[in-house]
């Protein structure tokens, strides 16, 4: 398989009002991310996928491969503190037809480089998928780490930089790495122009705006770094600045933009989460109204 480069977004999780599972809004949010053109959809934290069972990984990772249907590659984080459990669920991603894993180190305990290596060497054994590495605040990849990593274990191509401050990171790695690695942003996605030119090739940033990213991205591949910096400071910007102002505020906004759009029924997020106090309540009913979209007519399905 070819490195990723792009926009690969990750889906969120809606759920019914018993807090199951809502496929029929998750077939939706599929459709409307494959018709903004992106190159990837993965399933992963911004998933909530820590609040799944094992059981309900795996469907939805069967249900989003089998809604895609090849058009662009699944992507499923499988990362767990110990080897055993990774390696379970790099290989049941694998049964289930993902096309690539998302793996960042243990974080459990602080590890050296040789376990980390020996770790995500058992992973690949025993799933034979492209692997997107991970490097996130609570399990930091120094760019020297990344590329013995990237010569050890050849199924490794890619790193998702995500450890502040993701610019600078993102330029260092690109030294360290020698093109041995792709290298794509994520956390919200806010500094992509930056880490662009800085050596990224992508970033995953969430479904509910897969569209302003894409044109954010064509205007970086035409070479027109201004007008993709309009985009992200009106369009994106905005969005990330309240997500994040506190916990996992970013799973109630992110999801009010796919209620708004019609993809989802409601924004409910699994426990243990902090709902939007009144202010914040406010300011995303200001946000709603600034980027309202017309309602998706899609036919739903059970």
């Amino acid at each position: 398989m070819t490195a990723i480069e792009g926009i690969v977004p990750i889906l969120l999780t809606p759920f019914r009002s018993d807090l199951s599972i809502d496929y029929a809004s998750l077939r939706r949010e599929v459709d409307t991310t494959l018709a903004a053109g992106v190159h990837g959809i993965g399933i992963a934290i911004g998933s909530e996928i820590f609040k799944l069972t094992p059981e309900e990984r795996r469907e939805i990772l069967r249900a989003v491969v089998d809604q895609v249907e090849g058009q662009v590659p699944v992507i499923m984080n499988t990362s767990a503190p110990g080897t055993a459990p990774a390696v379970q669920l790099a290989s049941e991603a694998a049964e289930a037809g993902a096309d690539r894993l998302m793996i960042w180190p243990p974080d459990f305990f602080a590890l050296g480089p040789d376990a980390v290596i020996e770790h995500l060497s058992r992973i690949a054994a025993t799933a034979p998928l492209p692997i997107v590495l991970q490097d996130v605040p609570q399990a930091p990849i120094s760019p020297a780490l990344a590329l013995r990593i990237a010569e050890a274990v050849p199924q490794v191509d890619t790193i998702k930089v995500e450890t502040n401050p993701t610019v600078a990171q993102v330029g260092t790695m690109a030294e360290a790495v020698q093109g041995k690695l792709t290298i794509l942003g994520g956390a919200g996605g806010g500094t992509l122009v930056e880490e662009y030119r800085r050596g990224a090739r992508g970033t995953m940033p969430f479904a509910s705006q897969a569209t302003e990213f894409m044109a954010v991205w064509h205007a970086l591949e035409a070479g027109q770094d201004d007008e993709a910096a309009r985009i992200i400071e009106a369009q994106i910007l905005p969005v990330s600045r309240l997500g994040f102002q506190s916990g996992d505020m970013f799973y109630h906004v992110h999801k009010a933009l796919l209620k708004r759009a019609g993809v989802f029924a409601n924004t409910l997020v699994r426990p243990p989460t902090a709902a939007p106090d009144a202010i914040t309540q406010r300011e995303l009913d200001r946000l709603l109204d600034r980027f309202a979209k017309p309602k998706t007519r899609r036919k739903e399905t059970a």
